[in-house]
């Protein structure tokens, strides 16, 4: 299907508000560009926010076994901050993570406001995970995405809200005049429908819109400063679940790899460097039945090697993203807004006009089905149902999950065969149901973000709604998902039906979407007519009782004879392609994230000193580590020597940190012996 970049950005002339400044602007010829002194001011940003990455549950599977054992690479913030004439100011955030929970963006929201006072609130920023099933779990308070972590993990709540307010105030010093440019390419190779059946259900309108059955857009914003690229955000959809739940290393998996791949090697970026010339995210649009495994098997497809996988997924993403890029015509109109709200998803009254029979309805309290427990064969489980006889320590100390389920939450879920209802679990539901929906606008773009896994023809069907009540072309409204909160997923009506996983864990019932939809069409409504909107209810605050029941970390101890730091394993000479393998006696990463900085360097030789090559933050590395008894920990680090590595003399320094009996943390570095490529 193609589309006019022209006919796109025009779109902003039929909105009322803009009739003004963009009237003519779908003629033929060139777009107009703003006038001196009334552009965007823009600035990006970005840091670290890698949790603990061993003996910590992981976030995505919701797998008890998947317990981190390491990293492959650094998970990161994204921010930007857009700026018009006038000062009103939106920032947009894309998260390394898997999503960002309701507990993080209500911590991130409080630092703003300490920080920078009104400027940057809940109405302006949208946070936003790429959903990589390989992060680091425990940040959030609600209790159903923490049953697999055994709790509140507060070293991954901290390194993500520390991470993610640096990423924001970094973006906000580097605000500076700029343009924002918007283009559009086709990626038909980087994600299948995991869940046909429930897609075919659709009206053929909908269906006609996706011949493929996969959404193939990549969208792009391109950031410029005085003439400059600084920035690119590309939305594409697909799962992030090109790591399986066998993997045990902490990474961004396919889209923090594209990330990556623009940044590093397109751009030259090096993380521990300084402020990045270039900031590149791939965030997610509604991906909730797209998945990256292209032959309907977790890990399988493109190839058989799930870290290969995630690599090629990745540069898929990069290629398309590169070509919108490059065609990406600068926006004729540079207004910037924003609109919020909040609904109480467990108790919504529906008005006709969006659902499909033309009735009022209701949305339920939550509840988890037969589907969900079953989970995704092509990606992989989802949140755990307990066989007979096994027992989870938090899920005894909250009082159990065997509240039965009334009959009129049954009736309301149908036909959902409901296990649990897990919105009815005291003290206030196990998932969150009041949730912000939001709004913004950046020129002649409206991104509109939604805090769940919506299915293509969702997200379809709210880019309707949004695009028919501001006026605009379909193509001017980006619909974004894992933003500002996390309540699974969102099917439409008719998916629902199938009970596939997906509507197995659409957890308000059948007319979940259409409730977005209304709420949806509020907010665009009042950024029309430029009236505000209520806010709704409060979101809850569960911060007071968040209990952990893993493993504490003991004080640390070296192998018998052993100093820490010591070498177990030195490297040897390698070729071009080939590996690198190091073993080191190390204390327990829990002890320092050292988020923002590494657990090692590949160093090279330049003359008389050492400089460093690759950290923990590359593709080409991993850090692995393991226990030995009781108290001693040893770190593998490898290298795999990728293309256009330069000959010569090189070293493996392993950065580490160990716990006293007396619970004192002291640093210690390790370093190999040289050895050459």
């Amino acid at each position: 299907m193609k589309i006019s970049r022209r006919s796109v950005l025009a779109g902003a002339a039929a909105a009322p508000a803009l009739a003004a400044l963009s009237a003519g602007s779908a003629q033929a010829g060139p777009l107009r560009t703003a006038p001196s002194g009334t552009g965007f001011r823009v600035g990006v940003g970005i840091a670290d926010v890698t949790g603990p990455v061993a003996e910590n549950g992981m976030m995505g599977y919701s797998s008890f076994d998947q317990v981190a054992e390491g990293l492959h690479q650094r998970t990161r913030a994204r921010a930007y901050v857009f700026a018009d004439a006038a000062d009103s100011r939106v920032v947009y955030v894309c998260v390394d993570t898997c999503m960002v929970f309701q507990s993080v963006h209500d911590e991130v929201i409080r630092r703003l406001h300490t920080a920078f006072g009104g400027v940057y609130t809940e109405r302006n920023v949208m946070l936003t995970a790429v959903h990589s099933h390989a992060a680091c779990g425990g940040a959030s308070h609600d209790y159903a995405y923490t049953l697999a972590n055994l709790g509140f993990q507060p070293l991954t709540f901290q390194a993500e809200v520390d991470g993610i307010v640096e990423a924001i105030t970094a973006a906000h010093d580097d605000l500076a005049p700029g343009t924002v440019a918007y283009g559009r390419s086709e990626l038909t190779d980087a994600s299948v429908n995991r869940s046909r059946v429930a897609f075919d259900r659709n009206p053929q309108r909908d269906k006609d819109y996706y011949p493929l059955g996969i959404d193939t857009s990549m969208r792009t914003l391109r950031i410029a400063q005085d003439g400059t690229d600084v920035g690119a955000i590309n939305w594409f959809a697909t799962h992030c679940a090109s790591l399986t739940n066998e993997n045990r290393l902490i990474s961004g998996d396919n889209k923090g790899a594209a990330a990556y791949f623009w940044e590093h090697d397109g751009e030259g970026v090096r993380y521990l460097d300084g402020p990045p010339s270039f900031v590149a995210s791939f965030p997610q649009t509604n991906s909730g039945d797209m998945s990256p495994n292209l032959n309907l098997e977790p890990g399988k497809g493109p190839t058989d090697d799930e870290f290969e996988n995630a690599r090629i997924i990745g540069e898929r993403q990069v290629g398309a993203a590169r070509t919108a890029f490059a065609d990406a015509e600068q926006m004729a109109a540079t207004t910037v807004d924003s609109r919020v709200m909040y609904l109480d998803m467990a108790n919504q009254v529906v008005d006709g006009r969006f659902t499909p029979d033309g009735l009022q309805r209701r949305t339920a309290p939550a509840c988890v089905g037969a589907a969900m427990a079953a989970g995704s064969t092509e990606d992989g489980p989802a949140i755990p149902i307990f066989p007979e006889g096994t027992r989870n320590p938090l899920v005894d100390a909250l009082g159990g999950m065997n509240a039965p389920v009334p009959n009129w939450l049954a009736d309301a879920q149908a036909p959902k065969l409901v296990l649990i209802a897990v919105g009815l679990l005291p003290p206030d539901g196990w998932v969150p149901h009041v949730l912000k929906i939001q709004i913004l606008r950046i020129g002649d773009v409206y991104v509109v973000g939604g805090p769940a896994e919506f299915t293509i023809v969702s997200g379809l069907r709210i880019r309707r709604t949004v695009a028919e009540e501001l006026g605009v072309p379909l193509e001017n409204v980006i619909f974004q998902g894992y933003a500002n909160s996390y309540s699974s997923y969102c099917t439409t009506p008719e998916e629902y039906e199938a009970q596939q996983y997906e509507g197995g864990s659409t957890l308000f019932g059948r007319n979940t979407l259409p409730a977005y939809q209304q709420g949806y069409a509020t907010l665009a409504a009042a950024m029309r007519s430029g009236d505000d909107v209520a806010r709704g209810p409060a979101p809850r605050d569960l911060s007071g009782f968040q209990p952990y029941f893993g493993t504490q970390v003991p004080a640390d101890a070296p192998l018998p004879g052993r100093r820490f730091g010591d070498v177990l394993v030195q490297p040897g000479a390698t070729t071009v392609g080939g590996r690198v393998v190091t073993e080191f006696v190390t204390g327990h990463p829990k002890n320092n994230l050292r988020r923002g900085g590494t657990f090692f360097e590949v160093q090279r030789l330049d003359g008389a000193r050492w400089t460093r090559h690759a950290d923990d933050g590359d593709w080409s590395t991993k850090y692995r580590w393991r226990r030995e008894g009781t108290n001693a920990s040893v770190a593998r680090i490898t290298w795999d020597v990728p293309a256009g590595t330069p000959s010569g003399t090189y070293r493996i320094q392993h950065f580490g940190d160990r716990r006293g009996p007396d619970g004192a943390i002291t640093a210690f570095t390790g370093t190999s012996d040289t050895f050459t490529v």
